[in-house]
Parts: C-alpha cells; structure tokens; sequence
C-alpha cells in the first residue's frame, strides 16, 4: 500500500451517503478511506461490514460521535500504513469542521473551522448579514421571556435551533407555541443518537440545545448549489422548493424543480449576484454550499448557509442537470484539484449559471421526498404507474420499521424524474399530482 492515494470520508453512525461517496472516490482512482462513528444499535452488527464491503480502509470508533482527536490518530494511522491522504470530505455538517480541521492538517484550501461554526451559528449569523444589509430580519436568543414578548406581539416570527440540522425543531411562532413545547423538542433532540451532536453550539459548557426566535422570512423558497474556488463562486444550480410544510415541529420540504419556475430570468441573476455578496461579507473563498432563500416582492433573503452539499437528492439532481458531475463529484473535484484549479475552473464556468440568470443546461429535474408517519409500515413500495419513469429512485423503510412520533422529519424515500426543459410546461403539470403516489406505503393498525 505504500504511497496509494486515498481520500478520508467521516461517516455518522455508519452512514452520510458512503456508498455515493465511496463511488465517487472509486471513479478517480482513489482509495476510500472511511472513518465512522459507532452506528446505533439496530444498525451495529450489519453497517460495519457493509462498509467494510464497500470500502478500501474502514475504522468505527467507540462512540456514537467521531471527535477532532479520532481523526487525527486516524490520519496518523493512515500515514503510517503509506496512505498519502489527498484530501478529507463529510456530508454530515455536525462533522464539517472535522473536516476543515483535517484539510488544513493536509494543506488543502478549505474554510477553516472558525468559518465552519460561524456559519451554524445561525443567531450570530442572522445578524452579522443584516447589519451588512443582506437580510431584512433579524434574530434574538429564545428564552421564556422572548417566546411570550414575540407571541404576544404583531409581527410573524420563526423558531429554530441556533445549531441544528434536518429541520428538527425549526416551526412558525404561533399564539399557541409554549416554552413547555420548546423544551419537549430540546428534549428530543438531546436524547437522539444521531442528531444529538449536531446541536452543539459551543454557547454552553453542558449538552443541550439552544434555540433563536427570528423575523419571518417570506416569499418562495429556494436553494443556490454553490462551489466556491479561491474566492470565486460558481452557482451550478438552483431549485426551486415547489412544496413546503410548515408543522408545529418542524418544516418539511416535499418536493423541487430545476431550474426554478416561478422566476425570471432576471431574479434568477438577482439572486447570484445577491448570493454572491453574502459569500463576500462572510469570507467564504473555498467550498460546496447549500444556501437556502426566499424570494419576495421585496427581493432576496436568507434562511441558512449550508457549508455543505443539501441533502435528500440534490445531488443527483445537478448530475442530472449538466448530465455528468453531480454535487459530490464537483465538491471532490475541487479539493483534489485546489492547489491548481485552472482547469476545474473551466468546468465549472461550463456548468454554471451566467451572471445573467441564464442557465446552461438543457434539462430540468423535478424531485419529490417522502416522509413517515408516525406507526408500523406494513407494505411499501415504488408505484410503476407513473407519466414519466424516474430516473433515481431511493425507498428507505422496510415492512416491520416502526417510525416514532418526533420533532425531526422522518425519510421514507425520494424519487427524481428529468426531462427536457422545453418540454417541462407539458409534463410538470401532470407528473407533480401523481408523482405524490411514487412510493406507495400501508401501516399496520397499531399506529406509534
């Protein structure tokens, strides 16, 4: 093995799309060299040997969370077993600063981990983009007395956790929220093994969640596929976020379209230019981002800036899109190529929106992601009787998967369809209501 060359991918819990991952790796050449958490119990006798299976290097520490030390005995290990280790990369984002701290050991261009944590801080964020005139709302830490001071008052507001993921937690401040139900959801929220971690924020000594009240943010939303090389962004794509749902616990995003439909052209080239600046107000000058907005009358606005690719089939969208690299392969492509990026550069100029909101691919994607109610799944399964056959198709439950009552959305499966784009105003209006069909689920009559 000596001087093989490897790239080092930090799981959670077994998972964190290794096998999109690990294939992306494979197809360079590349040995993949996986550092996991310990999976949760259910998962602990059969994911260790699936990755091992599907990995050149696999290492599952004790815990359920990986640690800045756990990846620094790692990388020694790799380099003494003659590993030259490119680069390091984690979709998880309770691991991203992992991973700035590990590029930086290797020498690789990357955020570091100051910019990693401030971007998840979302309350200090919030802020620091309306003081530089990027947003119009503003935030505050939620405590008993601003949860009855926003409720009680006139404006719409919004709750969310200062550091969290997946929409757990995130809910529209109504007259009937109490600091009971915030607390109920924090209480989850610490007691679950996955995304326990993900709400560290370092604002307190002791494990917990903190959360923020902010300004409603209104308008469609949307989200900008950001790859950032040595301070110039490339927007590869954007969707358009066609269905939302906004529960009492959270926010669940059920389908999108790309490129966006209710824009103009000359929108699409005010958000870039508007995505653009608050990458500059933040000093964000390498990396994939996710950065997710509403469009108003009033004009661009934030919700978060996701130092990562999004999640769910966004990534399979954009491949779909350039019809070749998706969001992963770009986000690889751009560590390995850092130090001399003249030539990715050139591809990602090919792929990119044009300052002009123009966008350069022919195709259009349409995806829908499925979500769990709570009880026991007694059947499920993909609906062959569709007006388009889908191009990715992902069911993620099986019969006899209980699903519990939580304030985090639950993945049943997602499902992706592309299609020319001059043919979208023809087939979107029939593929959207019955694409709600696409996964096809039976529960059992006890119900969690």
């Amino acid at each position: 093995m000596e001087n093989a060359r490897g790239v080092l991918l930090l799981s959670h819990v077994g998972f964190s799309f290794m096998e999109d991952l690990v294939g992306t790796v494979a197809a360079r050449g590349l040995r993949s060299c996986v550092l996991s958490s310990l999976p949760e119990p259910q998962h602990q006798e059969s994911r260790p040997g699936a990755l091992a299976d599907l990995a050149d290097d696999v290492r599952v520490t004790d815990g359920h969370v990986l640690t800045e030390r756990d990846v620094e005995e790692h990388l020694d290990r790799l380099a003494a077993a003659g590993v030259r280790v490119l680069c390091c990369l984690t979709v998880w984002e309770g691991y991203r600063h992992l991973m700035a701290l590990a590029n930086a050991r290797l020498g690789v261009p990357d955020l570091d981990e100051k910019q990693v944590l401030g971007l998840r801080d979302k309350l200090t964020l919030r802020n620091r983009l309306a003081d530089a005139g990027l947003s119009r709302g503003r935030a505050s830490a939620l405590t008993p007395e601003t949860l009855a001071a926003h409720r009680d008052g006139d404006g719409r507001y919004f709750v969310k956790p200062v550091s969290g993921i997946a929409s757990f937690g995130t809910f529209p401040l109504t007259t009937g929220t109490t600091w009971a139900d915030v607390e109920r959801i924090a209480a989850e929220a610490h007691a679950d093994t996955v995304y326990a971690s993900a709400f560290t924020t370092g604002r307190r000594p002791e494990p917990g969640v903190d959360f923020l009240v902010e300004d409603y943010v209104p308008g469609q939303e949307f989200s900008f596929e950001v790859v950032v090389v040595d301070g110039e962004p490339y927007v590869v794509a954007v969707h358009e976020k066609c269905e939302v749902t906004e529960t009492a616990g959270t926010v669940l995003e059920n389908a999108c379209v790309s490129p966006p439909t209710s824009l103009t052209r000359e929108e699409t080239a005010a958000g870039i230019h508007w995505v653009t600046d608050v990458l500059d107000v933040l000093g964000l000058r390498w990396g994939c981002f996710h950065v997710e907005a509403r469009h108003a009358p009033s004009g661009w606005d934030l919700i978060e800036v996701n130092p990562r690719v999004g999640g769910s089939l966004i990534s399979p969208s954009v491949a779909a899109l350039t019809g070749g690299p998706g969001l992963l392969d770009l986000w690889l492509d751009s560590l390995l190529t850092a130090h001399r990026p003249a030539g990715f550069r050139e591809t990602l100029e090919d792929l990119s929106y044009d300052a002009d909101g123009t966008a350069r691919s022919g195709n259009a994607t349409f995806f829908r992601v499925f979500f769990a109610d709570p009880g026991t799944i007694r059947a499920v399964g993909l609906n062959d009787d569709l007006p388009l056959r889908p191009v990715v198709s992902h069911v993620l439950l099986k019969p006899g998967d209980v699903v519990e009552s939580s304030s985090r959305e639950v993945f049943l499966g997602q499902v992706l369809w592309c299609m020319d784009r001059a043919d979208r105003e023809a087939v979107l209006p029939e593929l959207l209501p019955a694409s709600e069909r696409a996964i096809e689920i039976v529960y059992g009559t006890e119900r969690a």
